[in-house]
């Protein structure tokens, strides 16, 4: 039975992902590498129902057939050329017993095995009869698509699509492979060969996979992801195999495969799988980490759906407040005056006492607001909510609520935001949420209902009465709407137009992340320049060399100049260390401050005073004192 999930439909509404390795799985297992992997369909299919088995384990939407040399030519070096048919069907039928009803079965094919040039040993119509006859078998049996993989030759793979595609009207993934430098074997650069497959009508998706690893196929998809429209597949090996006491091993861990796959995903990548050394354990942290940034950055906002039995269409739309009267944060942006914010972190127990204290400090000293982060890098904490609450109740200084779509249903969100403006609280920054992956609870799932675009659509109707529903309600919330901005995001195509939607769902102000260089913020401003809202710049002081280290190298987002890190090296001691990111962070301020709208200081491992003297409240010499 065919999975109940059409393949190109899922395609063009979400990512697709795809199982690992075969012959690694096998080779695991104890099967010579001399072997004929695809005769163990019918000598040994539960050790091949085995690996199926892992891969539907982990989460995939696909898994592909064990045949991937089942054609003429190469089982004919086994002596096995008889049983084309036997073998496809069979494999076929290992991979319908071991899939879910969810997990669709791709029929695999790689190339014949000799040199093509249409005219020698193996000619063009010698090619076309024998990938029509294994395509038929696959087709036969019941595959929901065709992942022509692994050549070399981008003529032998247009020969293959084009015998394939005159049998069936079946979705069909061409996929080539290239070296380190981007090239084929024949020396084609890659972005000419994937160029020459798109066009061919019947490929559904074009792609890469196989001898290289993640970092090289990153490199090819920037090239590619230019010449096509179609979706675009990668499937990396598990970095170059080594020999270790005569094994061949794959030496990437999961961990590594899944940032990568990240970074495939941000580049627009819609097919994402492994091959040669990657195991379930490598496309299970790829499942987790794609999943969850795949929900985040659907452009389906979920508020679409809900369908209004009864609206009161005789309940007019409230006016919402303009933001100079929401709070005194919004009335210091809407005149045009300088804002000054510092972050702190909610404790991970229930004491608010040291937060309430570093508040108050805040608030004598005259800074505007204290900005509240929600789980930041996925971890857990006391509630920002209420953090936030704590704040206001007990000092005079107003707070922006952090609010993350990661971890509350849409239900659970429209409740938080109703309470939050309820109970007094006047700004947010609406984040869609680092995955759970990231942080201390990597098994948590990811909600994502909304992104941050959804989200601040969904605030900007409360602010006018109305809720997710359709339904109107008095008095309306009244919350100033702000937004994250990232100014070294990797894709500054996707940055830009994230930003125009989110101002265009109701966003007032932006926070940037911090921000360490002074031309790429530049270069951001101007390019958000026509969309008319403040920007509050994000600093960071560096409170020691391995902390500036630890921003360039593991937190999302942030680009470190090596300059920075160079002067941050200088520091003898801690306190020197300190002092010296209070310096830098300083200077930064002095170069931009006629060009944004405020500044968003964070306080690094929660030393509010260094925070202060960035902002010039005390004396740089008192930051000493935690």
């Amino acid at each position: 039975m065919a999975a109940n999930t059409n393949f190109a439909e899922l395609l063009s509404r979400r990512v697709v992902l795809g199982d690992g390795a075969m012959g690694t799985m096998l080779y695991q297992y104890g099967v010579f590498l001399n072997s004929c992997f695809d005769e163990l369909n019918i000598s040994n299919p539960e050790l091949v129902k085995k690996v199926h088995r892992g891969y539907v384990q982990a989460g995939v939407d696909f898994i592909e057939t064990n045949t991937f040399g089942a054609n003429d030519f190469k089982l004919a070096k086994y002596g096995l050329a008889e049983k084309v048919e036997e073998i496809n069907h069979a494999a076929v039928e290992i991979a319908r017993d071991t899939a879910t009803e969810d997990v669709m079965v791709a029929g695999a094919m790689g190339p014949l095995g000799y040199e093509f040039t249409g005219h020698g040993r193996l000619t063009r119509p010698q090619a076309s009869r024998a990938f029509r006859k294994q395509a038929k078998t696959l087709i036969k049996s019941g595959v929901d698509f065709l992942i022509l993989e692994t050549f070399s030759n981008t003529e032998e793979l247009l020969v293959a699509i084009r015998s394939v595609s005159e049998i069936a009207d079946l979705p069909i993934v061409a996929q080539m492979t290239v070296n380190e430098h981007n090239e084929t074997i024949y020396g084609e650069r890659v972005e000419q060969v994937i160029a020459k497959i798109a066009a061919e009508k019947s490929v559904t998706a074009v792609g890469l996979n196989c001898s290289v690893g993640p970092s090289g196929m990153l490199s090819s998809l920037e090239l590619i992801r230019n010449v096509t429209d179609k979706p675009i597949s990668v499937q990396p090996n598990a970095g170059m195999p080594r020999q270790v006491e005569n094994r061949t091993l794959y030496m990437c861990t999961p961990e590594y495969m899944a940032e990568y796959a990240k970074r495939f995903f941000e580049k627009g990548a819609k097919i994402i799988g492994g091959c040669c050394g990657t195991t379930p354990e490598h496309i299970k942290e790829i499942v987790r980490v794609v999943r969850s940034l795949d929900k985040a950055a659907s452009p389906k906002a979920h508020i679409s759906k809900i369908s209004i039995e009864k609206p009161a269409p005789a309940v007019e739309k409230a006016k919402p407040l303009p933001l100079a009267e929401k709070s005194r944060v919004g009335a210091k942006l809407a005149a045009g005056h300088k804002v000054t914010t510092i972050e702190l972190t909610p404790p991970r127990g229930v004491d608010t006492i040291a937060t309430l204290d570093k508040a108050r400090l805040c608030a004598e000293l005259g800074v505007d607001a204290i900005n509240i982060p929600d789980g930041p890098r996925a971890s857990s904490r006391l509630s920002p909510l209420v953090t936030a609450v704590k704040i206001q109740q007990n000092t005079d200084i107003e707070t922006i609520l952090h609010f993350c779509c990661r971890d509350r249903n849409l239900i659970g969100m429209q409740s938080d935001i109703l309470g939050a403006s309820a109970i007094g609280l006047r700004n947010i920054l609406i984040i869609t949420g680092d995955p759970p992956k990231m942080g201390e609870y990597p098994n948590a799932t990811g909600v994502f209902d909304l992104d941050s675009i959804a989200l601040t659509a969904v605030v900007k109707n409360l602010n006018s009465g109305i809720d997710i529903g359709g339904n109107h309600f008095s008095p309306a919330v009244r919350l100033s709407i702000s937004v994250g901005a990232n100014p070294v995001a990797i894709d500054m195509d996707r940055e830009i137009q994230r930003f125009k939607r989110k101002v265009e769902a109701g966003a007032e102000f932006a926070i940037t992340q911090p921000v360490f260089d002074v031309d790429t913020l530049f270069n951001f401003l101007e390019l958000i320049e026509p969309f008319k809202i403040p920007v509050i710049a994000g600093i960071w002081p560096f409170a020691s060399f391995k902390n500036a280290e630890f921003m360039a190298n593991e937190v999302p987002g942030v680009v470190v100049p090596k300059q920075l890190l160079g002067r941050m090296g200088t520091a003898k001691t801690k306190e020197q260390g300190r002092m010296l990111g209070v310096e830098i962070a300083k200077e930064m301020i002095e170069k931009i401050k006629d060009y944004v709208a405020g500044f968003a200081v964070s306080a690094p491992f929660g030393n509010v005073k260094t925070a202060l003297a960035v902002l010039g409240k005390i004396d740089i010499k008192e930051i000493q004192v935690s």
